[in-house]
């Protein structure tokens, strides 16, 4: 059965080998962070880093142009909570299988959890953090509804507190988009968008404003953002997958149409490995044996159920 699904078996793909190592993601060979404090007073500030901010403004003033510009969208935060404070590395937007409207918003979970999973993979010190979501309106603040949400899940975070920002467009008109202003402590308003920043402990009875500052550095989920109807669209077997491999791995390849999902299960062979390579809808598989990478025809539909059935077929190989 598995020699009439490889497809060219005596052909070198040559440029998918290159593919394959153009990773756009930095290894996953990652330093053993250091301890998590083992108590979390109240946060007393929570740093951005410069991309991080420039991906909230930037993403948040595309929305506003977009077909679905007066709907509410939003970001998960991930980082790192120390003692007094969080330092937020990643954001993982709502998705355009998101359900919104004027007035709420509900993230697509299931592709920001594989997500997570893939940007864990590079640094395991991540942790979610808190929130952003916008208002179409000029309420700077957390609503009713917000906090009713809020309030019940706020506790499974480190320290049972988050963050949570608020997105507003209704900032000083005519002020040139140069460069970001900080009126108050807690907000950050580039051009008429504007984020205030808040923070919600587990039995907190309302928001407490939260000082931003910024720090140099990257949005690490920044690279998966452009293939975030790629994430979409595979998220269910995706998330399956990552739950039950526990060796897979994840990198961002150059695909036929732009960047692509390269997924790796490591074989009990040594150096081999069967990849799926997620492109848009499209998914292609492939068995890499050191230096060779040789195509391989689906057995299923679905991603999940093809990759166990490759699986199962490789293993009465060995």
């Amino acid at each position: 059965m598995f020699q009439a699904l490889i497809a060219s078996a005596a052909r070198f793909l040559t440029g998918l080998r290159r593919s394959f190592l153009s990773h756009r993601l930095p290894p996953p060979e990652v330093p053993e962070p250091a301890a998590a404090p083992r108590r979390y007073d109240r946060l007393q500030q929570v740093l951005l880093t410069d991309e991080v901010s420039r991906t909230l403004f930037e993403e948040y003033a595309v929305h506003r142009h977009s077909q679905r510009g007066e709907e509410e969208t939003g970001w998960v935060l991930l980082g790192i909570r120390e003692a007094h404070e969080a330092l937020v590395l990643a954001t993982l937007p709502a998705g355009a299988q998101r359900v919104a409207g004027v007035a709420h918003v509900r993230f697509n979970s299931t592709a920001q959890a594989v997500a997570s999973r893939i940007i864990r993979q590079w640094d395991r010190r991540l942790t979610m953090l808190g929130v952003v979501h916008t208002h179409p309106g000029s309420l700077r603040h957390p609503s009713d509804g917000d906090y009713r949400g809020d309030v019940q899940w706020v506790g499974r975070l480190r320290g049972g507190e988050g963050i949570f920002g608020i997105g507003t467009a209704d900032g000083p008109r005519g002020l040139p988009a140069d460069f970001a202003r900080q009126p108050q402590a807690h907000m950050q308003c580039l051009g008429e968008l504007c984020l205030s920043w808040y923070a919600l402990k587990e039995g907190d009875e309302r928001y407490k404003p939260l000082p931003v500052h910024l720090t140099l550095g990257p949005d690490l989920a920044r690279p998966l953002h452009g293939l975030w109807t790629t994430l979409e669209h595979h998220a269910e077997p995706l998330d399956r997958l990552s739950r039950q491999q526990a060796n897979l791995t994840f990198a961002m390849i150059d695909g036929d149409y732009g960047p692509a999902l390269a997924v790796s299960f490591p074989l009990a062979e040594t150096r081999a490995a069967l990849r799926l390579v997620l492109e848009r809808k499209e998914a292609r598989y492939y068995l890499a044996r050191g230096e060779e990478v040789l195509a391989i025809q689906a057995p299923a539909e679905r991603v999940d159920r093809a990759v166990y059935l490759l699986l199962a077929e490789l293993a009465g190989l060995e």
